[in-house]
């Protein structure tokens, strides 16, 4: 395991670092569609993702849910942080987007290694900063960009951490990530078909 810690972390943390990272952390290899974390946990550990993609969703009083973020290889999740460090049950609904190795660190280790290794520390700050750009982001695409617009941006995204023109989901699936109705979507998506922006097939989507 920790050829593959030294491959993703290498450039980031000390090799004494790697080494306790390799000591005490559980490695984990998950299909595709698996519940990471569920909202009202408690988190006993921070996952550091190796490969693949993790979708974060927050939920609403009515049980709905709306995208936040994706986590992607080498990063980790702020929110879950925040819950680990004040052993505060989960707010967020972590779903594997597709396959992923991770590596679930004790929360035990997180205020000591931040203290000890001067990379892990800063690697915690950079994970916070990043994860709120990337909450301001959907704030801001919520409340001054369209529906048409997110939807692009979505599909952008997607196409982006699968590495394929090929998005295969449904309808509703995206209805639910972007906090909307299927009708809507399904009106949306047909829309940018006129357009020649992306071609509707019976089990997939695909960019043009």
């Amino acid at each position: 395991m920790i050829q593959e810690i030294k491959k993703y972390y290498g450039s980031q943390f000390e090799p004494a670092l790697i080494e306790e990272i390799n000591r005490v952390a559980t490695f984990m290899d998950v299909e595709e569609g698996q519940d990471l974390i569920k909202p009202g946990q408690y988190i006993k550990s921070m996952p550091l993702l190796l490969s693949g993609s993790i979708k974060i969703m927050r939920n609403d009083e009515e049980g709905q849910e709306l995208l936040l973020y994706y986590l992607e290889r080498g990063e980790t999740c702020a929110m879950t942080m925040t819950c680990c460090m004040g052993n505060t049950k989960s707010e967020i609904h972590a779903i594997t987007e597709t396959p992923v190795k991770l590596l679930m660190i004790p929360i035990g280790k997180m205020e000591e290694w931040s203290s000890k290794y001067k990379t892990w520390r800063n690697f915690v700050f950079s994970s916070y900063h990043s994860r709120m750009m990337e909450l301001l982001e959907s704030v801001d695409n919520i409340a001054f960009n369209n529906l048409d617009e997110r939807l692009e941006k979505y599909l952008q995204e997607r196409m982006k951490i699968l590495n394929s023109k090929h998005i295969y989901t449904t309808h509703q699936q995206i209805a639910s990530d972007l906090h909307t109705s299927r009708v809507v979507v399904s009106r949306l998506l047909k829309k940018m078909e006129n357009k020649d922006r992306i071609k509707l097939h019976r089990s997939f989507i695909e960019v043009l």
